[in-house]
């Protein structure tokens, strides 16, 4: 135990005694700055720009600092040489106390720290309420220097809870994906088999090998913003003196400074509760740049720290953290504390926005992005005062989002079983009222449908081996979330992928992932590398048409949407000359005929399926073609990625190329029709 007594009523803080009731007490010493309440202490060293205590009860719950573990703090990869944490050159300290505009006391540090060499700020910021056992965080990161106007992308932005202590039991990343953490001799005895990915199969006995899988990665537990809500880490209580259960939890309050839209994947949860902010994980593609004025602020959000009594469940924790998460929440208190938080906007430059949209027929799960005007919502990274937002659309068409900055936005409607989405410019909200957007939206079509496989959802999870549960273990995670080499392609598709229209099954005949090489670098399961004849990197879709279907039509169009692809470029969003595939040409063969190549660009590349995602960067081709090379009878259509298709890989990672389907479909028609589309 970190302190010798800590109650509700009365901290004993190392050589300081101080009773707190009803208010935050901030003090500051050469050392060390302290925001206390009388449930909750936490304490930033000086000399490091770390938060190195945090105690709820009277439980430690970082543990010992240890190097970079023991601490809750603030890094990123944003420099000309990689890494970088801030307090570890020059920092600077403000301590912050009051009421807030409710009559709630308060307290907060501002941690503030320039990298020389550019002039780089990075500053974290923490704040605490009474009555409350959460830190409410912001992090800012600005760059002025017109001598290099360009530095480089904003590879990570994160704040990182990383204790290090045996009382954390169990990661959960949702209300669904849970398990416990591997113990002290699995990991003894892992095994490196991919990127931050190990064998943990030496150990059977180990409570997560046998609830959850015999791998264990980082990418296991990822999740999409969509409706994200909270994560972290539980303490079963095992390990604490009373059995009491005790909760680490990052609640996305607000999601309004992050990038991506609702499609954005990212790593939450492996033994460290994580918030990554800035740039991009490896899931998704787009990440800023940081140039000569860049100046964000990300935030707030939520650590939120619980206690239960023994044998509460974990979920049971989770849910008590969710419910914070709601941009409503707190408001007046965010308003109040505006003043320290530079680029905070306040109540007095928002409103609510809503929507009413016809929507075409069909259609489920409709959702409404407001995002970076002129852009697609995934690529909202160019203009760093842009802000994003997002709202289920209810079965009459109607949504709303509070809390909209006042600008200009581009509006984006996409829903499961539609092909395409609404796309529209220019939509202006003003603050002072309530703005409201009528829209009407068509689905898109190119004449009439005579197949599709799949359902458009932005997601290949409905294929073989996506949101297929894993019977095995009683956790039964989803499948894409386990150690992608488990599913041998080559033994489950000896002769590659056939798919009879009408016949196939797309949860049983179509992968998650089509691959162009499978096995060899990164899989522990298959070491050599299987190219085939044709029957890795080709698949064929097989149907029947009648003559009246495509007879004197003037216009054929396969549209291929894809979940993910990865190019030669790989994650980095960098392009490099000197790999072939960086540029990837994706072709479609119409009964012997080639179409013009997809070129799929670098900057679309994403590393999706090995890290356990199946929603990534969403594309778009339409191939369109003469009607003429359709057939009476039987059609075949090959989707061929090139042959033995691979790049160098730095880290340990399969260096095939692959992408993975949303959905296909085939049209004909007598001209090119309409709808709200946007093709990337």
């Amino acid at each position: 135990m970190l302190f010798g007594i800590i109650s509700r009523s009365c901290l004993v803080l190392l050589s300081v005694s101080r009773c707190v009731s009803a208010k935050v007490v901030a003090t500051e010493n050469n050392t060390q700055l302290v925001i206390q309440n009388d449930r909750l202490y936490t304490r930033v060293d000086k000399a490091t720009g770390a938060m190195d205590a945090l105690v709820l009860d009277g439980q430690n719950l970082l543990g010992t600092r240890s190097g970079s573990t023991g601490i809750f703090n603030l890094d990123c990869y944003c420099t000309p040489n990689g890494f970088w944490t801030p307090g570890s050159t020059k920092p600077t300290y403000e301590l912050y106390s009051g009421k807030d505009a409710t009559g709630t006391s308060y307290g907060g540090i501002k941690m503030s720290d320039t990298y020389t060499p550019t002039g780089q700020i990075l500053e974290q910021y923490w704040f605490l309420r009474d009555g409350e056992t959460g830190l409410h965080v912001f992090s800012r990161i600005a760059y002025y220097n017109e001598t290099t106007p360009f530095l480089r992308n904003l590879q990570e932005f994160r704040t990182l809870f990383r204790p290090n202590s045996p009382i954390w039991t169990h990661l959960a990343t949702n209300g669904v994906q849970y398990a416990p953490l591997p113990g002290t001799e699995a990991k003894a005895n892992q095994v490196v088999v991919q990127d931050a990915t190990w064998y943990m199969g030496n150990t059977p006995d180990d409570p997560y090998v046998q609830q959850e899988a015999d791998y264990f990665t980082k990418y296991t537990f990822q999740d999409t913003w969509r409706n994200h809500d909270a994560h972290g880490m539980y303490a079963d209580g095992s390990q604490i003196a009373d059995n009491s259960t005790f909760g680490a939890w990052m609640v996305m309050n607000t999601k309004e400074t992050y990038f991506g839209g609702p499609l954005h994947s990212d790593l939450i949860v492996d033994g460290i509760v994580y918030d990554y902010m800035g740039g991009a994980g490896p899931l998704t593609v787009q990440k800023p740049n940081i140039t000569n004025g860049f100046d964000r602020t990300f935030g707030p959000q939520y650590f939120y720290f619980n206690h239960f009594p023994a044998g509460t469940d974990l979920q049971v924790l989770r849910k008590d953290a969710a419910r914070f998460a709601n941009p409503e929440w707190n408001v007046k208190f965010y308003d109040s504390i505006a003043k320290y938080v530079p680029n905070y906007v306040s109540s007095k430059q928002r409103t609510t926005w809503k929507l009413h949209v016809n929507l075409p027929k069909n259609a489920k799960n409709p959702i409404a992005v407001l995002a970076q005007n002129g852009v697609d919502f995934q690529d909202n990274v160019f203009d760093p005062k842009a802000y994003q937002y997002w709202a289920e659309i209810d079965k009459s068409g109607h949504a709303s989002i509070p809390r909209v900055k006042a600008g200009t936005y581009r509006l984006t409607i996409y829903a499961d079983g539609i092909f395409g989405q609404y796309v529209q410019d220019g939509v202006v909200v003003r603050t002072g009222k309530v703005e409201t957007t009528r829209v009407k939206w068509d689905e898109e079509s190119q004449g009439d449908e005579i197949f599709r496989i799949g359902t458009p959802d932005k997601s290949s999870g409905e294929y073989r081996h996506g949101y297929e549960r894993d019977l095995t273990h009683p956790r039964h995670p989803e499948q894409y979330r386990v150690y992608w080499a488990v599913y041998d392609f080559v033994d489950e598709f000896p002769d590659g992928v056939t798919f009879k229209v009408g016949k196939s099954d797309v949860g049983k005949d179509l992968n998650y992932v089509h691959w162009s090489v499978f096995g060899g670098y990164a899989n522990y399961l298959r070491s050599e590398p299987y190219v085939g004849n044709g029957n890795v990197n080709n698949w064929t879709i097989v149907f029947d048409l009648k003559k009246s279907q495509f007879h004197r039509k003037q216009q054929a169009t396969f549209t291929v949407q894809l979940a993910g692809a990865k190019t030669a470029a790989g994650n980095t969003d960098v392009f490099n000359a000197s790999e072939p595939h960086a540029n990837l040409a994706y072709t479609v063969n119409i009964n012997g005929k080639d179409l013009e190549p997809w070129i799929i660009p670098w900057h679309h590349s994403s590393s999706c399926a090995v890290r356990s995602a199946v929603i990534c960067y969403n594309i778009v081709n339409k191939f369109v073609f003469d009607p003429a090379l359709l057939k009476e009878g039987e059609n075949k259509i090959i989707l061929s990625l090139p042959y033995d298709a691979t790049n160098y890989e730095s880290a340990v990672l399969p260096n095939s190329v692959y992408v993975q389907y949303d959905a296909l479909r085939l049209e004909v028609g007598s001209g090119k029709k309409g709808g709200h589309r946007r093709t990337t």
